[in-house]
């Protein structure tokens, strides 16, 4: 099951990814090409999951309740 370390972990795994790319990528004309597409991929592919995920953790609409009476319900719908 997924916490909120979670979030820690794919960002310190992000950051060491950063690190490595910034440091191994193939040295030449390209090199910053290099740096800026894996760097950036991989923080894009980070916000999208965090987002995802968090979304998913504390959603924004609350589920509504089914086993309430039907004169509640209507009563509920115009408020």
């Amino acid at each position: 099951m997924a916490n909120g370390w979670s979030i820690i972990i794919g960002l310190a795994v992000i950051i060491a990814f950063s690190l490595l790319s910034w440091f191994l990528a193939p040295k030449g004309e390209n090199q910053t090409v290099w740096r800026s597409t894996l760097i950036l991929s991989a923080w894009a592919c980070y916000i999208m999951w965090a987002i995802t995920f968090l979304a998913q953790w504390h959603p924004l609409i609350a589920p509504t309740r089914t086993d309430l009476r039907r004169d509640m319900y209507e009563h509920r719908k115009l408020v």
